[in-house]
């Protein structure tokens, strides 16, 4: 399915670098010079539907390196979802407005693989792969000689995604999976139970 938003665009906003649209690598540069001032505090993601994984990986390293918080506001999906587990703490913002951070996956993940997949390095190992040629980013790992082949272009609608909807009585989250099938009606994807965004490290605050 196409993107729903163009290239990358920065705003920052005293303290705070908004990011919207696609992570494809144009604003890579920017980003980095940005965080590397000393002035941003937070990196707000805000309805980014995807991008390529080498990209996730560029912001996730500048992300890391500068220890910055990161935020996502509405939609933050595919390399926008991995760029924002790289901060120090990683919140959902604050608002009337549906969040939702959508992490792609090859396969339905077992509850054991849930638990750990997206913490520390086990999340760097996963975007490792869908890098498409090993050793371009950091995030990148050396691939073993019979591993398959690294794919790039993941499915953004392809994965498990997190939502918190806003209620009178506070935000409730959910967590489905998603086969891919659904296109952007994520009503139609499996809700998944026992999946807490922060007993598994994917919200910290």
């Amino acid at each position: 399915m196409a993107e729903l938003a163009g290239a990358a665009e920065l705003d920052l906003q005293g303290r705070r670098l908004v990011v919207s649209g696609t992570l494809d690598g144009s604003k890579v540069k920017a980003f980095i010079e940005h965080l590397g001032s000393g002035a941003v505090r937070t990196v707000v993601f805000e309805d980014s539907f995807g991008g390529t994984a080498e990209a996730a990986g560029a912001y996730a390293d500048a992300i890391r390196e500068s220890g910055v918080q990161t935020e996502a506001r509405g939609h933050c999906m595919a390399a926008c979802a991995y760029a924002f587990l790289a901060g120090k703490t990683h919140r959902f913002a604050d608002g009337l407005q549906v969040n939702g951070i959508l992490l792609p996956v090859a396969a339905r993940p077992a509850a054991a693989e849930l638990a750990v997949r997206w913490r520390g390095e086990e999340a760097r190992k996963t975007l490792a792969d869908f890098t498409p040629a090993p050793g371009t980013t950091d995030a990148a790992r050396p691939m073993e000689a019979t591993a398959p082949a690294p794919r790039d272009n993941w499915q953004p609608d392809h994965g498990v995604l997190f939502t918190a909807s806003p209620t009178l009585f506070g935000r409730v989250y959910n967590t489905y999976y998603c086969d891919g099938t659904q296109g952007r009606d994520f009503s139609k994807c499996e809700r998944l139970s026992d999946a807490d965004p922060y007993k598994l490290g994917v919200l910290t605050e």
